[in-house]
């Protein structure tokens, strides 16, 4: 598979608490604790002659309607070469916790919206991760009948717009077999570092960028 990094690419990884990942907004190249600092660092350990930016903006909370609201600022006004999308489980999560539900449709038309402005400004790469859940408390089981349609949603949304997807409700189904869910998100949702090590490979790999 071709690597999609090239020479010069500035990667913006945004999204919500899994991505923010405790970062330091003090420090504007400040990673955080999590996928986006493993991804970075193990493209650059393996690839060291190559300059490439890794820039994380992921903000604890956010849901689509967060990630509109700050998306020229936040993305387009940036102009990264490489645009990763982690957002959707707040969505879910504050039906259940706060009764605010964010209905599929709006889902679907606010995250459309942001691969319509991102498209419409400088070309850009554009990676989609999906939103999971791992079943590691009771209850949460009964999240999927809000979930997995917005799964679908981004599933189809990468399939619209020629976005690289990262399937990574099925991974982590997947790695359930092997570990039960707490070793990779206690809670279901914020992953541990061998769940965070999980998506920075999965995201090397959809990209060639493999470790």
């Amino acid at each position: 598979m071709t690597m999609l990094i090239e020479e010069g690419d500035i990667v913006l990884f945004q999204g919500d608490s899994i991505t923010d990942a405790g970062r330091d907004r003090r420090v504007a190249d400040s990673l955080g604790a999590g996928y986006a600092m493993m991804t970075a660092g193990w493209f650059m350990a393996s690839h060291p002659s190559m300059c490439v930016r890794f820039m994380n903006l992921g903000v604890s909370g956010d849901r689509v309607k967060d990630l509109q609201a700050r998306w020229q600022a936040d993305c387009l006004g940036l102009r990264p070469t490489v645009v990763s999308i982690l957002v959707g489980i707040n969505d879910v999560w504050r039906r259940y916790d706060s009764g605010d539900p964010t209905p599929v449709e709006a889902f679907r038309a606010g995250y459309r919206d942001l691969l319509t402005r991102t498209r419409a400004g400088p070309d850009a790469r554009i990676v989609l991760l999906e939103p999971f859940l791992l079943h590691a408390k009771p209850g949460q089981e009964r999240w999927r009948e809000d979930l997995d349609p917005k799964i679908e949603a981004v599933r189809g949304l990468a399939a619209e717009t020629g976005a690289m997807l990262v399937p990574l409700d099925r991974l982590f189904a997947e790695a359930c077999r092997h570990q039960p869910p707490a070793f990779w998100a206690a809670d279901g949702v914020h992953p541990t570092p061998a769940g965070h090590a999980l998506i920075a490979r999965a995201w090397l790999e959809a990209m060639g960028a493999v470790c």
